[in-house]
């Protein structure tokens, strides 16, 4: 739905951007115009050009049923190569340890156990833990691909606990004549009485009932990720970390400190659920091939000696 919602988005800024036309007045110089002034004028980075880009081929080749000629004028936005920011593990603890006990803190630290990303952890179901295997199987991550990702076995007890408090919930909403879940694409259709099921039910579900914005149904969704993201940021502060932190962060820290292990890039990769390992690749700037992996020349000179600090 967030990517309905942007493309609607793009849609309608691309709509206004050429007198409030129909777009099946339009064509592929008016869309290569509107990028090409997005990223000369609007100064906007390349992965939001490309999101305008996507959002405009749907319009014309699913919606219009359009196919629109090779867009070769479009001036595109520079990609920056940017290195992610990575803490130390002493860093991840003094950040983990700075949240306080309770539901956050455990999705905080399932975040950095297992490298999910920020909502691959808020949408996780029930059926999808498995304690027997030590295992989570993330549904639908990035690209639609599912993955399996280790569960930490400190945090065994805790998400046991979890599940039986959200398999509680789920009771006492079908005994008030709820408790039915969304359930992905079509399987609903497929399977009505799936959602009342207490597999699908969401690990981390919402205190309050909510409004299916499709169905306009009354069921009990995930918690908000807002909550999680606010506690990492306050707890970044609380333990007097100068790095900017979010919860990406902790993604990027696990995959840098399992190449510092010595486990394999491939590994890695399948972990994060990275289409390429030429993704995968960047976190290899911290095994003694980067800058801080060299010895400084002013460190070489004879008889010079450093005062400390």
């Amino acid at each position: 739905m967030r990517t309905e919602q942007a493309y609607v988005g793009w849609i309608r800024r691309f709509i206004f951007a050429n007198g409030k036309r129909h777009p099946q007045d339009l064509g592929a110089a008016e869309v290569g115009d509107f990028l090409t002034g997005l990223a000369t004028e609007g100064n906007v980075s390349a992965s939001t050009q490309n999101q305008a880009l996507s959002a405009l081929l749907f319009l014309y080749r699913v919606v219009l049923d359009m196919e629109l000629p090779r867009l070769d004028q479009v001036v595109r936005a520079k990609r920056p190569c940017r290195l992610p920011v990575v803490l130390s593990q002493e860093e991840v603890a003094r950040l983990l340890q700075a949240i306080p006990e309770g539901q956050t803190a455990m999705m905080a630290q399932l975040l950095y156990g297992t490298g999910m990303r920020l909502m691959e952890c808020v949408r996780l179901r029930i059926k999808d833990v498995d304690f027997g295997r030590n295992e989570i199987c993330v549904r639908s991550g990035k690209g639609n691909k599912d993955r399996r990702v280790p569960l930490p076995i400190s945090l065994c007890e805790r998400l046991l606990r979890q599940r039986e408090r959200a398999l509680l919930m789920h009771r006492a909403d079908i005994d008030a004549g709820m408790g039915r879940a969304q359930l992905p694409h079509a399987l609903a259709r497929k399977y009505p009485n799936a959602n009342a099921e207490p597999g699908w039910q969401y690990l981390f579900p919402s205190a309050r009932m909510s409004t299916d914005p499709r169905t306009r149904a009354i069921g009990r969704h995930h918690v908000s990720e807002e909550p999680l993201q606010h506690a990492v940021k306050l707890a970044r502060a609380m333990a007097g970390i100068a790095k900017r932190v979010t919860c990406h962060s902790l993604r990027h820290s696990l995959a840098t400190h399992l190449l510092e292990a010595g486990h394999d890039i491939r590994t890695v990769q399948e972990l994060l659920g990275h289409k390429d390992v030429a993704t995968t690749q960047i976190y290899t700037h911290v095994l003694g091939r980067g800058a801080g992996g060299l010895l400084s020349p002013l460190d070489r000179l004879p008889g010079v000696k450093l005062l400390p600090v």
